[in-house]
């Protein structure tokens, strides 16, 4: 009879034993369940806060920039897409046909818009939301073989040559040589040259013929695109990356 009460108070104490480790247990997981939850809010609330930054600097930017060129564009045939890219679309103004050096009236247009445009860049309050400027040369399908037998090779140094003179004019014009050091540091810093062939043709309507599925137009697909790329670009497709890995 002793015993079995011995047995039972035992078994009782061992119990309790179990219980309080199961409580304990449960309670360590909720707090690392409260941990991992904040955590997440925490990423998420840095990810909103990315995006509308994002959304922020394009809006303001795309705003400045139509407001400034809003009775010239149309003039010098130049479209300004939501993207921050400006699109010199007419090939008569910029080269002659497979060549490289820039045309009396498209230096005329580049005298005007260079220091407008960089004057809007070079504001204090874009210096960290911009992380490149490319300057990029774009071609029709009309093989350059006088640079390489490959139609698509000839062109792509076609476009890089022509995107380098626009570079080389900005670096000759005495506004830029009247520039601070700190801002020919900034532009150097942002400035590229790209030469992209034919590998982003536009049809009819200027619209990617990638994306539309429609013919190329020849005399669009030519042209000298300057597109501003933010900061907050940057940010968006590592945090993107981050979420794919996840």
């Amino acid at each position: 009879m002793f015993n079995n009460k011995k047995i039972s108070k035992n078994s009782e104490n061992n119990w309790v034993s179990f219980s309080d480790i199961m409580t304990g247990l449960m309670v360590i997981f909720m707090f690392i369940a409260i941990s991992y939850i904040m955590e997440v809010q925490k990423k998420q609330k840095e990810r909103d806060i990315i995006f509308e930054e994002f959304k922020a600097t394009k809006e303001e930017l795309y705003a400045e920039l139509k407001n400034e060129f809003k009775d010239d564009f149309k003039q010098w045939d130049v479209e300004l897409d939501k993207d921050l890219s400006i699109k010199f679309t007419n090939p008569e103004v910029l080269f002659e046909s497979g060549q490289t050096f820039i045309r009396p009236y498209f230096a005329k247009i580049l005298d005007d818009f260079l220091p407008r445009y960089f004057n809007i860049l070079l504001q204090e309050k874009y210096k960290d939301k911009i992380a490149e400027v490319r300057i990029e040369g774009h071609t029709d399908t009309v093989p350059a073989l006088k640079f390489d037998p490959d139609p698509y090779i000839g062109n792509v140094i076609l476009s890089q040559l022509r995107s380098a003179q626009v570079l080389k004019y900005l670096r000759n014009m005495d506004y830029y040589k009247k520039l601070s050091k700190q801002d020919v540091m900034r532009i150097q810093f942002w400035l590229t040259a790209n030469g992209l062939s034919y590998g982003r043709t536009l049809d009819d309507n200027k619209t990617l013929t990638a994306i539309s599925g429609k013919p190329i137009n020849n005399t669009y697909s030519r042209r000298v695109e300057f597109r501003i790329i933010t900061t907050s670009e940057s940010l968006i497709e590592r945090v993107l990356k981050e979420m794919k890995n996840n």
